[in-house]
C-alpha cells in the first residue's frame, strides 16, 4: 500500500493532478463537472482508440492539453477562465481519464497524432494551445509536425528530453526507481490494479521524449515557454527550448513551481491570456536597432 501511494503521488507530481505539499493549495472542483459532463461529453474514434473530449464556449478554437496521468478536470481552472471568451476544447489523452489505451507501447507522437486526429475531426481551420507538462510536450511536437495550422501555443513545464540536463535530478531518479517498482509487480503478476498503464505512463516521463533542439526551428507559431522557478523541468532548459524557437516568449514566474496552472490559476490565466490575445512582439534591448 505505502508503494503504491508513492507511485499515485509521483504521478500527481508530473501531471500535477495535485501535489503532496499542504502549503500548495489546488483546486479540482468547480460548478461545472468538467471531465464527468455528460451533456457535452463525446467520444472520437481516432487512431483506432476512442478519446473522450469535451467543448466550452464559443469563438476562436483554443486546445488544453493536460499533463501525464491527469484528465480533463486537471485543468478546470483553464476552461472556467477561457471559455468566456475561446472555444475551449479539451480531451483526455490516450490511456488517461475516459480516453482507451489501445497500445503497449505509448509515446508523445502517437498522443501528438490523436490530438492531430481530433483536430481534423472536428473540422478545425486553426487553433491555438496550451499544453501542461506532457501537455506542454505535446504541444511542441504539434507545431513541429506542421500537420495542424496553429496559431499560438503555451507551455508550461515542457521538456526535450528526459535526463538531467533537463529535468531536475530528484525527479529523474523518483521515475527510475518506481519503474523498477511497476516492473517487479509485472512480473510478480500482481493484480491489484493495471500495472501495464502504469508502466507506460512512467515510460513517459522516463524515457521520452525525444526531440532535436533543432526541430524546434520548424514552429512557425508564436510560443510562450512558461515555468515555475522552482520547476520539475531546469531553468536553463526552459531558455533553451525559448532560444531556439524563432518566435517565442520566455515567461519564468517568480516564487512559482511545475503546478501553478493549479496551484496560482489566476497568474498563470492572466500571463497566458495576455499571450494569446495580444499581438506578437518579440523586443530587443540593442538599442543600435532603434531607427
Amino acid at each position: 500500500m505505502k508503494k503504491r501511494i508513492q507511485l499515485v503521488l509521483l504521478f500527481m507530481v508530473f501531471s500535477a493532478c495535485s501535489i503532496a505539499n499542504a502549503q500548495v493549495k489546488m483546486n479540482f472542483k468547480f460548478d461545472t463537472p468538467y471531465g464527468e459532463n455528460k451533456a457535452v461529453g463525446k467520444y472520437a474514434e481516432i487512431n483506432g482508440a476512442k478519446i473522450y473530449y469535451e467543448e466550452y464556449g464559443k469563438g476562436e478554437p483554443l486546445l488544453l492539453i493536460h499533463g501525464n496521468g491527469g484528465s480533463i478536470n486537471s485543468m478546470g481552472n483553464q476552461i472556467d477562465y477561457f471559455k468566456s471568451t475561446y472555444r475551449v476544447i479539451i480531451a483526455d489523452s490516450r490511456g488517461q481519464g475516459k480516453s482507451e489505451m489501445k497500445t503497449d507501447s505509448l509515446t508523445y507522437v502517437q498522443i501528438t497524432k490523436d490530438w492531430e486526429g481530433l483536430v481534423n475531426h472536428l473540422k478545425l481551420d486553426s487553433i491555438s494551445i496550451i499544453g501542461w507538462s506532457d501537455g506542454g510536450i505535446v504541444g511542441l511536437e504539434m507545431g513541429i509536425s506542421g500537420k495542424t495550422k496553429i496559431k499560438k501555443i503555451v507551455t508550461m513545464g515542457a521538456n526535450l528530453r528526459p535526463d538531467s540536463t533537463a529535468v531536475n535530478g530528484w525527479a529523474v531518479k523518483e521515475v527510475s526507481k518506481h519503474k523498477k517498482e511497476v516492473l517487479l509487480k509485472i512480473k510478480e503478476k500482481d493484480a491489484t490494479q493495471n500495472w501495464n498503464v502504469e508502466k507506460q505512463m512512467l515510460g513517459l516521463l522516463g524515457d521520452q521524449p525525444d526531440i532535436a533542439v533543432k526541430d524546434l526551428a520548424k514552429i512557425k507559431a508564436k510560443v510562450l515557454i512558461m515555468a515555475g522557478d522552482e520547476d520539475i523541468i531546469k531553468n536553463k532548459h526552459s531558455v533553451e527550448i525559448y532560444e531556439n524557437i524563432p518566435k517565442a516568449q520566455l515567461n519564468i514566474m517568480a516564487g512559482e513551481t511545475h503546478f501553478t496552472p493549479a496551484s496560482n490559476p489566476v497568474l498563470f490565466n492572466e500571463i497566458a491570456n495576455k499571450f494569446l490575445s495580444q499581438p506578437f512582439k518579440r523586443p530587443d534591448s540593442n538599442w543600435t536597432k532603434w531607427k
